[in-house]
């Protein structure tokens, strides 16, 4: 079972148009405990991987035609063209051929070519090219809007590009000597033999062999199972390992850097990598069908279902009672192809490229089209504070000792510490770095020089790094969070004496930070410890006795947008809930500023003693969680979503990508880490929150728009079928042809067309909207017999007013049906697209009045024009066009009055 699931969601990754959805799919894996993962690694490859494992670097980068200061750029440019782009084959986009033949290739257009060969065989040639024709204008309808949605999608994620950092040799100077320079390419342009710069955060490009490394550890579990991060080194540890996959100074295309810092050289690319190669064994396997397709499935097939009852029953009523079996199953095709909804994977791709559209002119880049629907069902908003809520720029407001007075001691301590390490430099780092007179001032490039660091991670939520300042002794120099910190110090330094750290330093140092943190400030604490000069490599123990030398505090405002956006979402019913690493008086300080109320307060230690169970009835009465760690992030959101809620999750960091893979919506923006953006669906590319009003009410348009159809589809076929039931059963010749049937199905298909770009009713927005298969069903109950009711109108009117009663005068009844038939169905449309009334207190867009008018239009003009004996159908008395009003008007009045008993007893979606 675990295999299967595995390969369903491999499957998917290998359809991915872009690397960048192959590799958020492939990391949501990650969740499956204890996955077993195919390990069988094709011989070439494996003799690559293990070839460059265990090779000596000179020997690799000249087998790689490489350089230990990288490829130049007209090397990279030859080998590009030997090894082509750095993409997974099956990512590449459909030819158009196949992608004609999938927008044929549904069962529907297959029952329609069906019965277009009937016709033929039975010599019905006019039957037979109004069928075909409507297969092919259906196909290419929807081929042509899907080219559009997908050029249109394409593009949107060609804003967004993965880069990795690559070491560049250039040019020879005049002296000689080659300079290195690091730059960022995108991950497709990498070739083998390039030379990539790795921190935490970063996706893994190709299958690498690590050349060096500092407390690297990489998340693999999607690619090997391993369930828990995996450090790397630069030497080959097991000599003696068999499978490639368990080499541990290999890094595989895929997998991301959890914490720690590497260089690697490119082994593989493309095809040629692991990935490539589970590319080609798994990628005919469908993908598993996400929430929102599962909706649409769940009503296709509601529909369908009821095809597979009706159908039969009209085949043997019209046999036994006509004597005609040919022609009743004919007929009883016709029937089950009006009452399949053809057109509803057109409808539903054309709003959603169409939201797609209109969120990009707001700077937003919609990755998955299914998250538009998401975005306007989300009922829960998950967000980090830092750089989401707050601005991505962060301003260093003080700098001071123990005692909370200014120290340039400590300015110095953090500069040195920002500057030399190479993990991942956050905010935090940048707004220190802006110091620029610190660089000058300790002459940073020359008196000092790194001699060794240790990476930050998510645990200890701090960092380290050594440095030494012309031969003298070591000084290892810790900047993080100050509980964490504080843990690893046993002394503080006042003025130029040291104290020992006692409970009532300890104490006075609480108050200090606290204040700090009051103003809405946050605080870090730096430390340090001299070291003895004899060693070059430093970890995790040499993390303690530390001495603390007081606090860099930094104001991080909150955006303009903030406020007014957490308030409009409010108002449209969805609830913002922040989840942050940060403490919570600078959460604190930040929700009230933003006009957050606080209700209720959670805390990682909190979390972490709580069962699922407890935190699942929490969830839903806090809306501030403090002190997090991406595990409670994720924690968090999954419990949310288990209690029955559509949840977004925002936000831009490394720890928040597990919430933002577990997430219905997972929401980012363009200054986000690499592993942010390839889990997020939607990517903000403007600082501005209030596009999330935006998205949530485009959602929600999208949704309307899409339900509109599938209940007109489905109210109006309904009454078609009970209406041709009763004639099938009453009248002795066929109530409509064959090819009536599917004319008038055509018709009205045509004038869908235009309701992706209707109105929406602004109080059809006020609330998140979801799939519910099971008023569908209840809907087409209540509004299909209506229009039957007219039907059956008509038929007495055809019987009696106008004496078509026998075979012969077939032709007049069947044109009269067909008109009334064709006009109450298209009425339908303006009945049913909202709960008010129609024309008077809710008007349709311009394109889908013109649409319905010129398909009415139509509808009267084939009986009464030339075309007529065409389609066997013949112009009607005058007198029919006096009784024909009363009939629409009367139609449309009993329409509202159900519709007004509808909303009141079971309102409306």
């Amino acid at each position: 079972m675990k295999y299967t699931l595995l390969k369903e969601f491999l499957a998917d990754l290998l359809r991915s148009r872009t690397l960048g959805r192959h590799f958020r799919r492939l990391a949501t894996l990650d969740s499956v405990a204890e996955t077993t993962v195919s390990r069988e690694v094709p011989p070439t490859l494996a003799q690559t991987l293990t070839r460059g494992a265990s090779s000596d670097v000179p020997e690799l980068l000249a087998r790689l035609n490489s350089h230990p200061d990288g490829l130049s750029e007209t090397e990279a440019q030859d080998l590009r063209a030997r090894h082509g782009l750095n993409e997974v084959e099956h990512e590449q986009p459909q030819s158009w051929w196949v992608h004609l033949w999938h927008c044929y290739k549904n069962p529907f257009n297959l029952l329609l070519t069906l019965l277009a060969f009937i016709s033929w065989l039975t010599e019905d040639m006019k039957a037979a090219t109004v069928i075909f024709s409507m297969v092919v204008l259906s196909t290419l309808l929807r081929f042509w809007q899907e080219a559009r949605s997908n050029q249109a999608a394409d593009a949107l994620k060609a804003m967004v590009s993965n880069t990795a950092t690559v070491m560049r040799r250039t040019d020879s100077t005049a002296s000689g000597d080659a300079r290195q320079k690091r730059i960022e390419l995108p991950i497709k342009q990498l070739v083998p033999g390039d030379l990539i710069v790795l921190s935490a955060g970063d996706m893994i490009p190709a299958d690498c062999r690590v050349l060096s490394a500092k407390d690297l550890f990489v998340s693999q579990a999607a690619m090997t199972g391993e369930s828990m991060p995996v450090e790397k080194f630069a030497r080959r540890q097991d000599v003696d390992t068999g499978n490639p996959l368990d080499l541990e100074n290999i890094l595989f295309m895929g997998t991301n850097v959890v914490s720690g810092a590497a260089t690697g050289v490119i082994l593989a690319t493309g095809n040629h990598t692991y990935f490539g190669a589970l590319a080609q064994r798994v990628s005919a396997t469908d993908r598993a069908p996400t929430s929102f397709q599962a909706g649409v499935n769940k009503v296709s097939w509601l529909l369908i279902r009821f095809m597979f009852v009706m159908a039969p029953l009209v085949l043997f009523i019209n046999g036994f009672t006509k004597g005609d079996w040919m022609e009743a199953l004919l007929f009883a095709l016709s029937i089950a192809v009006g009452l399949t909804p053809e057109m509803l994977p057109m409808i539903v791709t054309s709003t959603l490229a169409k939201g797609a559209v209109f969120l990009s002119r707001k700077k937003v880049i919609v990755k998955r089209l299914d998250a538009i629907q998401n975005f306007g069902a989300m009922d829960v908003l998950c967000t980090d504070k830092t750089g989401t809520l707050t601005q991505d720029k962060i301003f260093l407001a003080r700098h001071v000792d123990v005692w909370g007075d200014e120290s340039d001691d400590v300015l110095e301590m953090a500069y040195l510490n920002s500057y030399y390490q190479t993990g991942l430099k956050n905010l935090l780092d940048v707004a220190v770095l802006e110091h620029v007179e610190i660089h000058r001032a300790l002459q940073v490039g020359t008196a000092f020089s790194k001699v060794d660091e240790v990476p930050f991670d998510f645990n200890r939520r701090r960092m380290s790094v050594v440095v030494q300042q012309q031969g003298e002794a070591h000084v290892l120099i810790c900047k993080g969070a100050l509980e964490e910190v504080l843990s690893v110090c046993n002394r503080v330094r006042h003025g130029d004496a040291e104290e020992a750290l006692t409970p009532e330093l300890l104490e006075r140092i609480v108050q200090v930070t606290a204040a700090f943190n009051e103003e809405g400030l946050r605080v870090v604490a730096v430390a340090a410890r001299a070291m003895d000069a004899g060693r070059d490599v430093y970890g995790l123990a040499d993390e303690s006795d530390l001495t603390l030398i007081g606090y860099v505090a930094f104001l991080d405002p909150p955006k303009e947008s903030t406020a007014p956006a957490l308030k409009a979402l409010a108002e449209h019913g969805v609830a913002v809930k922040v989840l942050t690493g940060d403490n919570e008086r600078v959460t604190a300080k930040i929700c009230r500023e933003v006009g957050l109320e606080r209700q209720g307060l959670l805390l990682g230690g909190d979390i972490e003693r709580m069962s699922d169970a407890e935190l699942a009835v929490a969830v839903e009465t806090t809306n501030v969680f403090a002190k997090l760690t991406p595990s409670h992030k994720e924690r968090i959101v999954r419990l949310l979503k288990a209690n029955g809620h559509v949840v977004g999750f925002m936000g831009d960091g490394i720890n928040d990508a597990p919430a933002l893979r577990t997430a219905d919506i997972g929401i980012s923006v363009d200054s986000a880490v690499d592993i942010a953006k390839e889990a997020a669906d939607i990517i903000l590319l403007e600082k501005s929150l209030m596009v999330l009003e935006e998205g949530v009410l485009e959602g929600r348009r999208t949704f309307a728009n899409m339900l509109k159809y599938i209940k007109m589809t489905a109210s109006s076929n309904f009454g078609n079928v009970f209406s041709v039931l009763v004639a099938s059963a009453f009248i002795p010749f066929l109530p409509m042809l064959p090819m009536h049937l599917l004319v008038q199905n055509l018709l009205y298909d045509i004038s869908q067309i235009a309701i992706p770009f209707d109105n929406v009713d602004e109080e059809l927005l006020k609330k998140p909207q979801r799939w519910q298969p099971a008023d569908v069903g209840r809907f087409m109950l209540f509004f299909g017999p209506i229009s039957s009711i007219f039907d059956i109108t008509t038929f007495a009117v055809m019987w009696y007013v106008f004496g078509a009663n026998t075979p012969e005068h077939q032709t007049l009844f069947q044109s009269g049906w067909f008109v009334v038939g064709l006009l109450t169905q298209t009425l339908i449309v303006h009945m049913i697209r909202t709960p008010k009334i129609p024309f008077l207190q809710s008007r349709a867009a311009m394109p889908l009045m013109i649409m319905t008018g010129a398909i009415m239009a139509v509808g009267i003009f084939l009986p009464m024009g030339p075309l007529a004996h065409y389609f066997k159908l013949q112009a009607l008395p005058p007198l029919y066009f006096v009784i024909l009003p009363v009939i629409l008007i009367a139609y449309v009045a009993l329409t509202q009055a159900v519709k007004g008993f509808y909303v009141r007893k079971f309102g409306w979606q």
